[in-house]
């Protein structure tokens, strides 16, 4: 579907540039963590950006055995290789390039993702993203969504963006959340591309550079830099690029609530952690109960 921009929008600055931190995680796959714990209130209610990229066949074919999460929505997205999704529900998904997997963690869950392949790149990124308090304790919900059904959009100036969760250029996403009314979007510049995209005054947003070298509001982010958008009043955000270059602009309007993290498991008092270990070592993330997105 072609789309035609608007008219030219205010951007938000850039009010600092991050560059992710290298660690490992599951069985041993390295990736980079781009949004670490201490800008979750930051970048309020986006809790954590993991992003990987391994020719290497050892530094992901451990994947990421059975673990539990509770109190959150995790976010997938592949651009290359392939993962096996399954968990105590029984729901079982394979995550091949273009595509990504939605899961609503809610009460408790445990799963596990293994890599498909035994050579070439595996790449792509998870985002978490929190859930409002109300909400932490609902029934698990999971859904694979193939890259045929991320909605895409192409601008007049050749200016390609994928939209994984909001919307863009008149086109809603494939997700839609109420309370934290999500943008993720995957942008894919031309040499010379332009491309605006308004985000809603109330949220926190930032953009991270994954191809090539982007100015983002008047400000050159490179490759694997994550850039955080001012909270400065603009209507939303500029990509300019002289190279191709792709990035993901990520936005969301922000709980205002305590935040409580131990490992996979995110809630709002250290109480409800010391809850959630109660019932994980009883066994009750085990019989888990799904429900469609």
């Amino acid at each position: 579907m072609t789309a035609t921009q608007s008219t030219a929008l205010q951007s938000r600055h850039v009010e600092r540039l991050v560059q992710g931190k290298p660690t490992s995680d599951g069985a041993g796959v390295r990736l980079t963590r781009v949004l670490t714990q201490n800008l979750q209130r930051r970048l309020d209610p986006f809790l954590m950006l993991d992003a990987f990229r391994n020719e290497n066949p050892e530094d992901y074919i451990g994947g990421f055995p059975d673990h539990p999460h509770r109190g959150f929505e995790a976010v997938t997205y592949m651009l290359a290789g392939r993962m096996r999704h399954h968990d105590t529900a029984g729901n079982a998904g394979l995550l091949g390039p273009g595509g990504a997997q939605w899961m609503t963690a809610g009460s408790g869950l445990i799963h596990s993702e293994l890599p498909e392949q035994e050579e070439g790149l595996m790449e792509g990124f998870q985002l978490w993203l929190n859930l409002p308090a109300r909400d932490k304790m609902i029934a698990p919900s999971y859904r694979d969504i193939p890259p045929e059904q991320i909605p895409e959009a192409t601008t007049a100036a050749g200016v390609r963006v994928r939209i994984i969760a909001g919307s863009s250029q008149g086109v809603a996403g494939a997700v839609q959340r109420e309370t934290t009314q999500p943008f993720y979007l995957d942008v894919h510049l031309p040499a010379g591309g332009r491309f605006e995209q308004a985000i809603p005054a109330g949220h926190n947003a930032f953009v991270y550079v994954y191809r090539g070298s982007v100015e983002v509001g008047g400000t050159a982010v490179d490759d694997r830099h994550m850039a955080i958008l001012a909270n400065d009043g603009g209507e939303g955000v500029t990509l300019a690029a002289s190279e191709d270059a792709r990035a993901l602009i990520i936005a969301g309007q922000p709980l205002g609530e305590p935040i409580a993290q131990y490992g996979p498991f995110v809630m709002n008092t250290g109480a409800e952690i010391e809850q959630t270990l109660r019932d994980y070592r009883d066994g009750k993330f085990e019989a888990a109960v799904v429900q469609s997105l």
